[in-house]
């Protein structure tokens, strides 16, 4: 996926001033593909960040069935995760595949930022293709559905007149989120210096071992090390010509 960086405006610094932040995706890599370097450089700097998966990732791998697949890449999840420093894992349960954009997840989405309170959330590339547009690759409905219950239910945690039993379970409204960070946006407008996590992105992106060796014939590490090196070069030019993690920030 080229970009054209001779016409696009330089990617601006990531806002700094927050101390939690929670991401909020749709499988199990998702994130190890999306931005791994970024949040190993967060946690770094005493910032905290949790995981919020909707699936299980359990319909992922075509020669393993759903029920032996979920457990395994849970486990190769929470390995990935601590890889960069994260240590609070959730999984939502929602069937992979088949995430149903709907009151349903925005309203667990809204329970999760009400209980983490994060500052940033961060989810993964909402539109319906990946690449510039037009053009580029079709988008999975997992995808699309999960980063637009994000974007919309950043807003809903912080309504109390929406998802009123919510606060009846304990969960007070929480209007803190500033920021929406979705990566793999065909529209980045921030980044952040990928060189201080770029060994651990490669690590954690091979924690999905089973995974990537039922998607590729390519050796798991060199698979790992190409894809990292050449998603974080994909902004650079628009970045001062270091190796970024680029997002498209929505300010709330």
């Amino acid at each position: 996926m080229s970009e054209n960086t001779e016409q696009a405006p330089p990617l601006a610094e990531m806002p700094g001033d927050w101390q939690r932040a929670l991401a909020v995706v749709a499988h199990p890599d998702d994130l190890e593909y999306g931005c791994a370097a970024a949040v190993a450089g967060w946690t770094d700097q005493g910032k905290e960040v949790a995981y919020l998966l909707v699936t299980r990732g359990e319909a992922g791998i075509d020669t393993l069935d759903p029920a032996t697949c979920a457990p395994l890449r849970e486990r190769e999840q929470r390995e990935s995760a601590a890889i960069v420093g994260v240590r609070t894992v959730e999984f939502l349960d929602h069937r992979d595949g088949v995430i149903e954009y709907g009151l349903g997840l925005r309203r667990d989405i809204a329970a999760a930022i009400r209980r983490h309170r994060p500052e940033l959330v961060i989810t993964l590339n909402h539109r319906d293709t990946w690449g510039p547009e037009p053009g580029g690759f079709w988008n999975t409905p997992d995808h699309r559905a999960v980063g637009r219950a994000v974007l919309d239910a950043a807003a809903d945690a912080g309504n109390r007149w929406i998802f009123p039993e919510l606060t009846d379970q304990g969960l007070a409204p929480w209007n803190g989120v500033r920021w929406v960070a979705v990566a793999g946006s065909n529209l980045p407008t921030h980044a952040v210096d990928a060189t201080p996590g770029l060994d651990r992105a490669t690590h954690s992106l091979r924690a999905h071992r089973t995974y990537i060796e039922a998607l590729t014939d390519q050796d798991v590490d060199d698979y790992c090390r190409t894809f990292v090196a050449e998603s974080t070069g994909r902004a650079s030019a628009r970045f001062g010509g270091r190796p970024a993690v680029a997002f498209e920030v929505f300010p709330r």
